[in-house]
């Protein structure tokens, strides 16, 4: 493994039908198709006439509400705030949760690198004249925004290159962790829209909102909403830190078509080839270490057509047919515009995570104008075994801006076993409503997904503490959701015969005193449920 490795240490998401990352993951197993039809009324309620545009889209629940007391937000100003803003922080705080970094208590910088899509909160609900207010609609002030929130330190930048923005974020994101511009940084992007896209025959919206992507009936695909940020770090430092990693990124690359297409919405052969090569030869991998291809897959015969042809070029002659598997995600989701990239990163790790690749949604007939049978490359129609566990990911933005991201599967180190004895479990939040929400959500947890009790331990002593506190004393995994089960019962959680002295640590950090942080060693981060949001509806409805 290079050197110049990115270990991609946290992540969190919103997609349409999924409230986090392993819901979302659970719908690609299961070949979900969560591109939304609009029912009359719903297009009504959106202030959209029948019949003007395509019914369809990537809808993301509950878009309207935020905690804003979390983020220190006044309520008149979490109303006129760009909903993707919005949606940014709290994924943002969760990628940085599910990473174990705290900001407040961090030794380094943490930087910010993301893009959003255009704000058509403000466009259709909120212009009045009044621009007196950049901070809460511009795009520019995205990354801002989370640095101000979040009291992140580091490089705070907005990317705007269209579909491919959240991608190329994380290029940027990554070069910078190599550079030492920053310590951690988080990278990802934004999209709230709404059904108001039309088809036109050749165009980038199909007239089902379907993504058919490399599929001779392909003819776009619906834009939709959502939202990912990962937390990145370097290679050897998430080691020594005994950090989570999902998988690591190798190489990447970012580049433009130029002036060698045939306009200047049109995509360029050459220029996908070469984002495609260099990334390759950044990793220091040939074409046939990798498995899988995460595609810009847009759904259009001429796109899809020209990035295979490009993957063709790039990969070179040599690989057996039928060798690579090439899949989008916009078959599940539809196009997510400035968080397409991201939303394809974040399946692209998991894919090499678990050493499977989602079936491609869609897919009957091939584009005529793909010559599969002379490629490597072959679009999986069920779930695949991923045996070269190692991914390309590409995304493109209207304009030419190209970028690809190789990801790989990471082999945990070997780990002695775990030791007994009593463990304290801290678990805080602002209120009391959210306390019992991530008590709930841990033994949830707890109860569903194999862990080490040290881990736990260790990931929840990192976490902020806020103000209302509950402790657990336990010594295996059925006595901690035990414990929180009685904690929410209203009972005590530290039995009569642990330790004094830890029945005194956990008395005195309950209180507000102390801190809680295990002396034994060896233990790591993990990813546990993160802070329970309580949201209120933030919404400028139409016409009011």
């Amino acid at each position: 493994m290079s050197e110049l490795s990115v270990a991609v240490v946290g992540m969190a998401g919103r997609f349409p039908g999924a409230q986090d990352v392993h819901a979302f993951w659970r719908n690609l197993l299961d070949g979900a198709d969560t591109v939304h039809d609009y029912t009359a009324d719903e297009l009504h309620e959106l202030g959209i006439e029948p019949g003007s545009s395509v019914p369809a889209g990537g809808r993301l629940d509950g878009v309207a509400g935020f905690d804003a007391g979390f983020f220190g937000v006044p309520g008149e100003e979490a109303l006129r705030m760009d909903p993707q803003q919005r949606l940014f922080l709290e994924q943002a705080w969760l990628a940085l949760e599910d990473s174990g970094c705290d900001p407040e208590s961090f030794d380094g910088l943490v930087g910010v690198f993301a893009g959003a899509s255009p704000n058509r909160y403000f466009l259709f609900r909120q212009f009045d004249g009044d621009w007196n207010h950049p901070a809460g609609w511009a795009a520019d002030y995205l990354t801002a925004q989370a640095a101000y929130r979040l009291g992140l330190t580091g490089p705070a930048m907005a990317v705007q290159t269209a579909c491919s923005s959240s991608l190329v974020a994380v290029c940027i994101a990554a070069q910078n962790l190599l550079d030492f511009r920053c310590d951690v940084a988080l990278a990802g992007g934004v999209s709230v829209t709404e059904p108001r896209f039309r088809h036109t025959p050749g165009g980038l919206v199909s007239p089902d909102g379907r993504c058919r992507a490399f599929d001779a009936d392909g003819k776009g695909a619906a834009y939709g909403s959502g939202v990912a940020v990962l937390a990145l770090k370097r290679l050897d430092d998430a080691l020594q830190d005994g950090d989570h990693v999902y998988a690591v990124l190798r190489g990447w690359a970012v580049a433009n078509d130029g002036a060698a297409r045939a306009g200047f919405a049109a995509p360029g052969l050459s220029g996908q080839a070469m984002v495609v090569a260099e990334a390759l030869a950044g990793a220091e991998l040939a074409p046939a270490d990798i498995g899988y291809v995460e595609a810009h897959g847009s759904g259009t015969t001429t796109g899809d057509a020209i990035e295979m042809a490009a993957l063709s070029r790039a990969f070179g002659a040599g690989l057996p047919p039928g060798s690579i598997a090439v899949g989008s995600v916009k078959t599940n989701v539809g196009n997510l515009d400035a968080a397409s990239g991201v939303a394809g990163l974040v399946k692209a790790v998991l894919a090499v995570r678990h050493g499977v690749v989602p079936a491609n949604l869609h897919f009957s007939r091939p584009n005529p104008e793909i010559d599969f049978d002379t490629s490597p490359f072959f679009v999986p129609v069920k779930n695949h075994d991923l045996h070269v566990r190692r991914a390309g990911v590409s995304s493109f933005g209207l304009g030419g801006t190209n970028a690809h991201v190789i990801v790989e599967h990471f082999d945990e180190p070997e780990r002695a076993p775990e030791s007994g004895g009593w463990r304290l479990l801290p678990v805080s939040a602002r209120t009391r409503s959210a306390l019992d929400d991530a008590l709930t959500a841990l033994a949830d947890f707890l109860e569903a997904v194999p862990c080490r009790l040290d881990d736990v331990e260790h990931t929840l002593a990192g976490r902020r503490a806020f103000e209302e506190r509950a402790v657990v004393l336990c010594r295996d995994v059925p006595e901690a959701v035990a414990g929180l089960r009685a904690l929410l019962a209203g009972l005590d959680a530290l039995p009569g015969d642990a330790p004094a002295e830890l029945r005194a640590r956990a008395t005195a950090w309950r209180a507000g005193e102390g801190d809680v942080a295990p002396a034994e060693t060896g233990a790591r981060r993990i990813p546990l449920p993160g802070y329970p949001f309580q949201r209120e509806r933030y919404w400028i409805e139409v016409g009011s």
